[in-house]
């Protein structure tokens, strides 16, 4: 079995000083199970209203992903509206409307129980617990958060932090949960809460990745037109883990390959609003770009060294 992800499916209304979209498809666990698709199979649990449209589902069904955990509640889907300006790393929520996803109660299929790969998105760390309650033993789990939890459930992240492998933040939310302004000293914290790699995204700055003993840098790809970034950094993740899985390989130049694969699939989300970059991408773009990476970040040792 592939990818077991717990997140949001929503609607997105997103405005950037390239485009406006209303309604559109969205959630975490919509870009990353998309992301991830191109490598492995994905089982995706979520909630959805009565008024999702038909059309939002074929897609996903399109790209492989088990649906089985996407429960359909009377009401309305989770929405999001937000603004960008030229300042693309800063999100302004305008609104959130919660909507079904207010009661949404992670329920996980038998059939999913023994996932051997496993991402926690970012919803509230007692449902995140919840979900660990629940599954076998995953090869590897790894998650995410934000701000707003940070703040008001920090014991509760804090524990889910200590049960995970993999943490996935982005550089503010690094600085708020360790209370240090410098990233380094900020992974140092982190750390010692017991997850054994942390991931700091920090958008058209690129990735870095701590473990107890050593750091690894990737840059952001540099594109020339940048629409949307929303969904980024789940795609990051998506595509992160599903090289993972798709690989097994978990030593530390398989992570670092696997970075490197999440940032091609961020930078190709980036280009278009909502994931319709993402609907005409094809694998052999995915390889060229994973190209272009290597060779933009190589350089020779010194002399006399190989």
């Amino acid at each position: 079995m592939g990818i077991l992800v717990v997140g949001s499916v929503a609607f997105d209304s997103v405005e950037t000083p390239f485009g406006k979209v209303e309604k559109v498809l969205g959630g975490s666990a919509t870009y990353f199970s998309t992301s991830a698709s191109f490598f492995t199979d994905v089982s995706l649990v979520a909630v959805v209203g009565d008024d999702f449209p038909r059309e939002h589902t074929e897609f996903l069904m399109s790209r492989n992903i088990d649906l089985r955990g996407l429960s359909r509640n009377r009401g309305e889907t989770f929405s999001w509206t937000g603004r960008y300006g030229y300042d693309l790393n800063d999100a302004q929520t305008l609104e959130t409307r919660l909507n079904v996803f207010e009661t949404f109660k992670p329920s996980i299929p038998p059939e999913y129980e023994e996932a051997e790969y496993l991402f926690l998105a970012n919803i509230d760390p007692d449902l995140q617990m919840e979900v660990l309650r629940q599954v076998k033993k995953p090869r590897i789990i790894a998650s995410d958060t934000m701000n707003f939890w940070i703040s008001s459930k920090n014991e509760a992240l804090q524990k889910v932090i200590g049960m995970v492998d993999i943490l996935i933040i982005n550089d503010a939310e690094a600085r708020q949960l360790s209370h240090e302004p410098n990233l380094v000293k900020s992974a140092r914290t982190i750390l010692s809460l017991g997850v054994k790699t942390l991931i700091i995204k920090r958008g058209e700055y690129g990735v870095l990745m701590f473990t107890d003993s050593t750091i690894f840098a990737a840059p952001a790809y540099p594109l020339e037109k940048v629409f949307d970034p929303t969904g980024a950094g789940d795609t990051f993740a998506g595509g992160f883990m599903g090289y993972l899985a798709n690989t097994g390989n978990l030593s530390e130049s398989g992570i670092r390959q696997a970075i490197v694969f999440g940032s091609v699939m961020a930078s190709f989300t980036v280009e278009d609003f909502s994931l319709e970059r993402l609907k005409t991408l094809t694998y052999p773009e995915i390889e060229d770009r994973y190209r272009s990476f290597k060779s933009m970040t190589h350089f020779e040792g010194l002399p006399g060294e190989d």
